[in-house]
């Protein structure tokens, strides 16, 4: 993989094989806050004393270490639960090799492809490695506040966006959980509708278009 320097002077990688960043160009740290900390309302929930996230598409973890940061910088003494869905190893191990501004990143290099959870105070974190449509199965239904939906692009990795896994999304998140993507694709909208989610234009950052926010309609599969 290739390491490039973002605007925001963070790193991400260039994945040669998919032909896309994992991080925008604009800022890979700046992303994770604007794109899924703040429209997943971290700062709101860190009130309450406790947060569940789902990082799908974890990559380099920066968006639930971002998500982190900000809810402990809200509410020192909160609970915070992160479980991260990924697929390749190896960008597990590039983790080592990146150190963006975000605070509590420092304790994601506990994580290599073979310790894949950690605890560090009242913050508990684990990846679960392998085709997230298949080790979404595994979660807690009714179980996350925030899912920060990630993948490659609808283009690139279209089994990523399939109406079976926002289904699956649907079965985990609570009835007061967001969703937050930075795509606006149609088909991603469309299958986001057909599993019993309601969504909305999310935050223009970086892109000409805006990103997708989606909740929870109260129907049963």
């Amino acid at each position: 993989m290739q390491k490039i320097l973002t605007a925001d002077r963070s790193e991400t990688y260039l994945n040669e094989e998919v032909g896309e960043c994992y991080h925008s160009l604009k800022g890979a740290a700046e992303e994770a806050t604007q794109k899924y900390v703040i429209p997943c309302k971290i700062k709101e929930l860190a009130k309450t004393g406790k947060i569940r996230i789902l990082d799908v598409c974890f990559g380099l973890g920066y968006n639930s270490a971002m998500a982190i940061s900000i809810a402990l910088e809200e509410n020192h003494q909160c609970e915070i639960e992160v479980i991260g869905l990924e697929y390749d190893p190896e960008i597990i191990n590039k983790i080592q090799e990146v150190s963006p501004p975000i605070t509590f990143f420092s304790h994601y290099k506990k994580l290599t492809p073979t310790n894949l959870e950690f605890q560090h105070g009242k913050v508990k974190v684990k990846v679960l490695l392998g085709d997230a449509n298949e080790t979404a199965k595994q979660l807690t239904e009714n179980h996350f506040d925030a899912i920060f939906f990630d993948p490659f692009s609808p283009k690139t990795a279209p089994e990523m966006w399939q109406v079976h896994l926002f289904q699956e999304m649907w079965r985990v998140m609570k009835s007061t959980g967001i969703l937050a993507t930075y795509s606006c694709a149609r088909m991603a909208r469309d299958n986001m509708a057909a599993a019993g989610l309601m969504y909305d234009d999310g935050p223009i950052w970086g892109r000409r278009g805006p990103g997708t926010i989606a909740t929870k309609w109260t129907s049963i599969f």
